[in-house]
């Protein structure tokens, strides 16, 4: 198990395993928010503490709402939409990982998604070669 924090301390997530992998999107969401995201179902994570949401309001129809700390700000999670639950179910939440120790990382793929460049349908394109966190 893993048990994040933000900074402050008032947001907490446990993460019942090691993610497979962490994506370090490159889309605008995701590099000024400064997440890394590992995913998970949201019935397998454990959220404490007060967040509010940012949902970009750049697309039409955005599948992503940004969770962070109502204290320090820092990014937590994501979760689905409404939209997005609608049309895929309720089967993911994103966990940012810069919230982890390092350690507690190491030997997992760090990935590098081309978000700028993807249109939302089919598979990502990747910015720069993959590498294991720790090596």
């Amino acid at each position: 198990m893993l048990n994040l924090s933000c900074l402050c301390g008032q947001v907490r997530i446990s993460v019942p395993e090691r993610p497979a992998f962490i994506n370090e999107c490159n889309c605008t969401l995701c590099s000024k928010s400064g997440a890394r995201w590992a995913y998970f179902h949201p019935s397998a994570i454990r959220v404490e503490g007060t967040t509010k949401g940012y949902s970009r309001n750049d697309k039409d129809d955005p599948a992503a709402e940004i969770q962070f700390c109502a204290n320090c700000g820092a990014t937590t999670h994501f979760i689905l939409t409404a939209s997005a639950v609608s049309k895929f179910g309720d089967v993911q939440l994103g966990v940012n990982m810069r919230l982890a120790d390092e350690a507690d990382l190491a030997g997992i793929e760090l990935r590098y998604p081309d978000g700028r460049a993807w249109q939302g349908k089919g598979a990502f394109g990747y910015v720069r070669e993959a590498h294991v966190i720790g090596r």
